[in-house]
């Protein structure tokens, strides 16, 4: 049985709505929420990218409108609801707003109980940043939970303590602020973006410009003759050459970090860069400005420090932020060089240091390193640094995982997002790679051991691609990555897309391997379930039938193959309620499993569970949870008490026990059930996911609909999050959902309703 929900919420617990790419609800335990209100901090605590003490010229006035705007002493009219007061930033890459929003959250830090400073380019980046408020605030209880949950938290926290600033840096999509600008009051929300758009219902924006030409040259003479005051010649000079980069700050501190570094005359660095610039008319293209200057900068880089540009143009197809010095190191022969290479970086303001030994790079730096033309690059050649960082993120990568051994989860997060900027970044016409194949292969493994395989399909993808473009399209290995591509699309519920992946790849499998091959059947069997899930279970079972016979003629009557397809096919009987086959081929199945296996392996069990629960369906409610409980005391003793395939065993009783009207039974198995999942797989894998939904049906069954609503809501927003909108469990989840709130309001209508049923298979092994 598949109904959807959460452990029961007592009183002391509260539900918090968060918002990433799908919005969901997270309850907080009791101690959780006590920490809420006790978690205090000193004035000005918190978090900020870097120091506010460097070079700033030019926007006190726009510092003044903000601090006005956001305390309400100025007359410009201010977006609130309640308390919330917030404004944007909006300008042109390079421009200084996160500049400007760090001086304005340095200089008035005192002011505020916490300022803290999120990277919000995605829905989920906004969500990590209020999860590390947690991990500041609260560490020890945010080592022991998920990101959702840590961030559930910081929003309580947030809601509970006024007198905060959030700063939500380069904010690709305005409407990704609106759930927490609506909900968290008390508080000053200071965002910046590129998009000047879609901020009127949101946040008075304001528009950041180009530096006015005084206070450019001044901020280029403050850079570039740090230890004297510049004469008027060199500050003419300043001017000439502030007007040719278009007054762009970030063009403006590179230049004259270059200046300082080498010594260079500003007049000779102006004539040598060769800009056909109109006296700034060409002012809008950034990364035509930053281009202009690039190779001078890079050549007096090369000339201090070679090392320092190979990281550089490494750096470039990384994520841009948090880029762990760890990763780098394996390109530098020792801890000294790497250091002093990223202090060379840095001395020249291209890159930025965080709190957590890592590094952040500005994103029009990296697309300008990315895009230059081959006759612009200062050693040839086409993307330079693509090599170093597919090099540097595969040795980073842990062992490969398996469902044998823990992973060493910290570390693939932290490398998660610099892969997955490999896989967007692939420069047109770049050779494909053995070392880039693996790099994604392995990364989508790991995401497919967390269960979050609808996650898997960018790294799939490019996985496909290299192997295709290496090895041929045909090659074994290509076939396998086709076929693991088409179930990362069926365990997303697009199924009509995976169906046809898979019918390519079967074709393919069998004018390669031969229609006898193993990984053939394996094929087969894999589109056959495929049809079974889009519900042709005419076809998937001609396909089932036909593949065990060529398994039994191949392989033998016995081979482990042999019974895994004859498994399935009494699978597709219970399905069609051919509860005869079914229970003949299952019955057959056992048998030989224990005969071949023993009758403790773990594929033996399966087979026993998958019996039980025919017996269950054809009415034979005692045999069913007699085998049932035998299979759990087996598990339990052979595999351990937190194995999944207890985890499945434990589930399957639960919904026996409900079966037979023992519901006091069954749910106080579902919630040992689903607490041992939440420990062991985490809150969102969707095995976890699936023992929240059959708890909520055994309330519902138990007639505590509002313990089954509650639940239904959290595991609706979660499988959302997880699985997609269209994944079949969503689909699931939000029928049943639909179900309960129809029994409470016939309920409280005191109305008759017909029960609550629901026709998903149990938690099948």
């Amino acid at each position: 049985m598949d109904v959807s929900g959460d452990r029961p919420v007592g009183a002391d617990s509260i539900g918090v709505a968060i918002s990433g790419d799908h919005a969901r609800v997270v309850v907080l335990p009791k101690d959780a929420v006590d920490w809420v209100h006790s978690v205090q901090v000193p004035l000005g605590a918190g978090y900020l990218p870097g120091s506010a003490s460097g070079v700033f010229v030019g926007r006190e006035q726009e510092l003044t409108g903000l601090r006005e705007t956001l305390t309400g002493q100025g007359t410009a009219a201010v977006v609130q609801s309640a308390h919330v007061q917030a404004r944007a930033i909006h300008g042109l890459g390079g421009v200084g707003k996160s500049a400007l929003a760090l001086h304005y959250a340095a200089r008035y830090r005192d002011s505020y109980t916490l300022v803290w400073w999120m990277t919000s380019e995605s829905p989920e980046a906004i969500v990590k940043g209020f999860a590390d408020i947690t991990v500041r605030l609260c560490p020890q209880w945010a080592q022991t939970v998920g990101q959702d949950e840590r961030a559930a938290w910081a929003i309580a926290w947030l809601q509970a303590h006024p007198g905060w600033l959030l700063i939500f840096d380069n904010v690709e999509d305005p409407a990704h602020l609106r759930p927490y600008l609506g909900t968290l009051h008390g508080g000053h929300h200071l965002a910046t973006s590129r998009r000047a758009t879609g901020w009127h219902r949101l946040a008075p924006s304001m528009a950041l410009g180009l530096l006015p030409l005084a206070q450019a040259s001044e901020l280029l003479c403050a850079i570039a003759f740090q230890n004297a005051d510049p004469t008027a010649e060199q500050q003419d000079a300043a001017r000439r050459l502030a007007t040719d980069l278009g007054c762009l700050p970030l063009a403006l501190e590179q230049a004259g970090a270059y200046a300082y570094r080498t010594g260079t005359d500003l007049d000779t660095y102006r004539q040598s860069l060769g800009l056909v610039l109109d006296e700034g008319d060409d002012v809008e293209d950034a990364e035509r400005t930053i281009a202009r200057i690039w190779d001078h900068t890079l050549a007096a880089i090369t000339t201090r420090n070679p090392l320092a540009v190979t990281l550089l143009n490494t750096m470039a197809w990384l994520a841009p932020d948090d880029i762990p010095r760890t990763l780098l190191a394996p390109l530098a022969p020792d801890p000294i060089s790497l250091s002093s290479a990223l202090g060379e970086l840095h001395a020249y303001n291209m890159i930025g240091f965080t709190d957590s030994q890592g590094i952040n790079i500005h994103r029009l730096v990296q697309t300008v390193l990315r895009t230059r033309a081959p006759q612009d690059a200062p050693s040839g050649g086409y993307a330079l640094g693509r090599n170093e960082a597919e090099r540097a993120v595969r040795q980073a990568l842990p062992t490969p995982p398996d469902d044998r051994q823990p992973e060493p989860i910290a570390v693939w997060e932290r490398l998660l997002p610099h892969v997955e900027a490999l896989a967007e970044t692939t420069p047109p016409g770049n050779p494909a790679s053995m070392e880039s194949a693996g790099i994604y292969h392995e990364s989508a493994q790991y995401l497919h051991l967390q269960g979050r395989d609808a996650h898997t399909i960018p790294l799939r993808t490019a996985a496909l691609a290299e192997f295709s473009g290496a090895l041929g399209d045909t090659h074994p290995n290509t076939l396998i990555s086709r076929s693991n591509l088409a179930s990362a699309y069926r365990e997303s519920g697009d199924v009509r897309r995976a169906i046809s992946l898979m019918e390519a790849t079967l074709a393919q499998f069998e004018e390669v391997l031969g229609d006898t091959h193993p990984d053939t059947f394996v094929s087969r069997n894999n589109l056959a379930s495929a049809y079974q899930e889009a519900g042709d279970l005419g076809r998937a079972i001609s396909l089932m039938e036909a593949t065990l016979a060529q398994c039994e003629e191949v392989l033998g009557d016995t081979h482990p193959d042999t019974l895994s397809s004859r498994n399935h096919l009494a699978g597709a009987y219970l399905k069609l309620e051919d509860l005869e086959r079914a229970l003949s081929l299952s019955e057959m199945t056992l048998a030989q499993r224990k005969e071949v296996l023993g009758d403790t392996h773990p594929d033996t069990f399966i087979s026993r569970n998958n019996l039980a629960n025919a017996y269950l369906m054809a009415g034979d409610v005692g045999r069913a949870v007699s085998l049932l409980e035998v299979t759990l005391a087996q598990c339990e003793e052979v595999l351990g008490d937190t194995h999944p395939d207890t985890f499945i065993s434990r589930s399957n009783l639960a919904n026996a026990y409900l079966v037979a009207g023992d519901v006091g039974r069954a749910v106080s198995l579902l919630e040992v059930t689903l607490a041992q999942r939440e420990e062991v797989l985490g809150d969102t894998h969707p095995a976890t996911l699936v023992s929240r939904s059959n708890l909520a049906g055994a309330y519902l069954d138990a007639a505590d609909l509002e313990r089954a609503i509650r639940l239904f809501e959290v595991t609706l927003a979660q499988r959302e999050k997880v699985l997609g909108d269209n994944h079949p469990s969503t689909l699931l989840s939000r029928r049943n959902l639909a179900l309960a709130r129809q029994v409470m309001a016939a309920a409280q209508s005191a109305e008759p309703s017909t029960s609550a049923t629901d026709n998903n298979p149990p938690d099948a092994a």
